[in-house]
């Protein structure tokens, strides 16, 4: 079995071999077909399945964080034998204790194979290592069921996801840019407003019963990042009223924005994408890490065509150190959204990455 070590040694040495894998399906003009395109796609370089959302008990509340990564390494021959690593799976897993203001984390990494990782082509089915994200329902609605578990965390949660609405092709049908280069771009869906129940275990109390609302994304690409481009921020939220609300922004090493876009889908109603020109991002309140001594605004002031809207953190300390997998350190965390008149909107994820060192994908 290949040591971590060895395994990132494989993914930096794949860099310079990309040029040998297939031309970007995410700049095809091709629709996405379902419940295919909820599966695998081996031969784009990267790809991430990302769930988040809030956990509701007892009138406590939680957020939760699992996102399975897979890498094509590029590694010629790799594809004719077991042995050599063809694609790596990588995943993160969090959960963040307000009550208790700490956020619980953890990490793994595998080559594909062995019955230790792999990553379905017919529909979403990604296990690491005994953490798992799978969906049912075929055609219609779907169902995924999301676990993960870690003893040196602490934490854990089975938990199933059910559709409320349809998916939610961002860009133009489901072809996103990212970038002033029109290849600049990936292929990603989004489902909202998944309704959850399950179970949630901290510590070595019993598993707490569980219910709330999430979020999950699904994106692979070839080339996402421009080479001025240090890292993204990008928040999505499951809004009150049964919208969904997506905005991002790739950053440039200053702080100035390289470009954005995102969208709004009122619930029941058709998807509006939002342009690079049409969104403005402010920073407010920041919050400094004491282990990587990055600095992030918890708060955001973000001009969009449906009005001002404040982003802000529901835990200042979100911070994800993952240089054990992928090799990054970034701030994800449960956040919630308000109006200029300060009125609540909704509640989800806010990402930022990029803020200790630029983001390499």
């Amino acid at each position: 079995m290949l040591s971590r070590r060895r395994l990132l040694v494989a993914l930096l040495a794949a860099r310079g071999a990309r040029e040998a894998l297939a031309a970007s399906p995410s700049a095809s003009p091709v629709a996405l077909a379902f419940p295919r395109d909820f599966g695998a796609h081996p031969a784009s370089r990267i790809e991430w399945w990302y769930v988040t959302g809030a956990l509701e008990a007892a009138a406590k509340t939680w957020g939760f964080q699992i996102t399975f990564f897979r890498a094509a390494t590029g590694i010629a021959g790799a594809e004719t034998s077991a042995f050599r690593a063809d694609q790596l799976l990588f995943a993160h897993a969090a959960v963040t204790d307000l009550g208790n203001a700490h956020l619980l984390h953890d990490q793994r990494i595998a080559r594909r194979g062995f019955g230790i990782a792999g990553a379905s082509t017919d529909d979403t089915g990604v296990t690491l290592r005994g953490w798992r994200l799978d969906r049912a329902g075929g055609t219609g609605a779907s169902r995924y069921r999301a676990v993960a578990a870690s003893e040196t965390a602490g934490f854990g949660f089975d938990l199933a996801l059910e559709a409320t609405q349809a998916v939610l092709l961002q860009g133009t049908g489901g072809l996103s840019q990212k970038g002033p280069d029109r290849a600049q771009s990936s292929r990603y869906y989004s489902e909202p407003q998944l309704a959850v129940r399950g179970t949630l275990a901290l510590g070595r109390a019993a598993p707490l019963e569980v219910a709330g609302r999430a979020w999950l994304d699904h994106e692979w690409s070839d080339s996402l990042l421009d080479a001025s481009a240090v890292g993204w921020d990008w928040i999505g939220m499951n809004l009150d009223d049964g919208a969904a609300l997506t905005v991002f922004r790739l950053r440039r090493a200053d702080g100035t924005t390289l470009w954005a876009g995102g969208s709004h889908r009122p619930a029941g109603g058709e998807t509006r994408n939002f342009a690079a020109a049409e969104l403005a991002f402010e920073p407010g309140r920041r919050w400094a890490s004491p282990a990587s001594k990055a600095s992030y605004p918890v708060e955001w002031t973000i001009a969009t065509p449906l009005g001002r809207l404040a982003v802000k953190a529901l835990q200042d300390d979100q911070e994800l150190d993952s240089r054990a997998s992928t090799g990054g350190i970034y701030w994800e965390g449960l956040s919630q959204l308000f109006d200029a008149g300060g009125r609540r909107l909704g509640r989800g994820y806010l990402e930022m990455t990029g803020y200790v060192s630029r983001l390499v994908l």
